[in-house]
């Protein structure tokens, strides 16, 4: 019992410091870090307000058949053959449980392909076997910059190049999650993601940001996500597209509005430049301040 307790406690507090990525031992839901996962979130308890009393009634009545009507119990079985009260109640119940189902699923329906207020960034995502491509076009963009938008491409890293990329933490960059760019987006911004695929059936995947939208050869679908919390949040491609479907990866990185700013300026030029002056700023920023400086 002492070392689950302690297993419980590693990964709960591994939870806080790296919300947006599995845990050990989770059984629940990522953390919700956009106001659509938070809605997800609401809906899948609603739901199971439902799902876990109906699961008991059923269980019970079944159990209570076997035991009640079993042939050694009641060896001559009844002749009944109609119940109006019976019929009634089990056409009944279950269209009103459906009903208290469908309207508010239609309703966080409608919220996922309906963002609060406009997009102010708009990343295109296109799935490659096996990594994603990203082109940025920002809302009220020049001319000139949305005739040569921010793209890059997003591969799984690698072990050997960990050390080399300065991504050694595996905590905070995870096996098999880790990527060499990662998505960057700024904090408490509607993101309009257009999802598309260069070869196969793919599918953008971010949990914890309520995002999954499937990446169709020449179609483009249309997602939107508002991230809440800074920080690195991983997903998936979660449509089976090939030998290495397991190892592609998606990394967004939430960045501040100014940091996002600075990076997207430089990253048209220098996306590994770009990139590691934002990590640099980053850590500054979190870095702990000393009395009198």
């Amino acid at each position: 019992m002492a070392l689950l307790s302690t297993v419980g406690v590693a990964a709960a507090q591994d939870t806080e410091l790296h919300p947006g990525q599995p845990h050990p031992w989770q059984i629940n839901l990522q953390e919700a870090l956009s106001p659509i996962e938070a809605q997800i979130h609401w809906f899948s308890n609603y739901t199971l307000a439902f799902i876990i009393p109906i699961t008991i009634l059923v269980a019970g009545l079944l159990g209570w058949c076997m035991y009640r009507f079993s042939a050694k119990r009641n060896p001559v079985p009844s002749r009944t053959s109609h119940n109006t009260t019976i019929e009634v109640i089990w056409t009944l119940a279950p269209v009103i449980i459906l009903l208290f189902l469908a309207i508010p699923s239609f309703q966080l329906l409608t919220a996922q392909y309906n963002p609060s207020r406009e997009p102010e960034l708009t990343v295109k995502a296109t799935g490659y076997q096996w990594y994603w491509g990203y082109e940025y076009q920002p809302a009220g963009a020049s001319p000139e910059a949305a005739a040569s938008p921010v793209s890059f491409e997003s591969y799984p890293l690698t072990e050997e190049d960990r050390e080399s990329a300065g991504k050694g933490d595996k905590a905070a960059y995870p096996r098999l999650l880790a990527v060499d760019n990662e998505m960057v987006v700024p904090v408490n911004t509607v993101v309009r993601v257009l999802s598309t695929s260069a070869d196969v059936i793919h599918s953008f995947a971010m949990p914890s940001m309520g995002v999954k939208v499937d990446a169709v050869p020449g179609r483009v679908n249309e997602y939107f996500f508002e991230p809440l919390r800074e920080g690195i949040f991983y997903g998936q491609c979660s449509e089976l597209c090939g030998q290495a479907h397991y190892n592609m990866p998606i990394a967004v990185r939430v960045v501040s509005k100014e940091q996002f700013a600075t990076w997207y300026a430089a990253a048209g030029e220098d996306l590994t430049n770009a990139n590691a002056q934002l990590t640099a700023a980053i850590e500054a920023a979190s870095a702990p301040k000393v009395a009198g400086r």
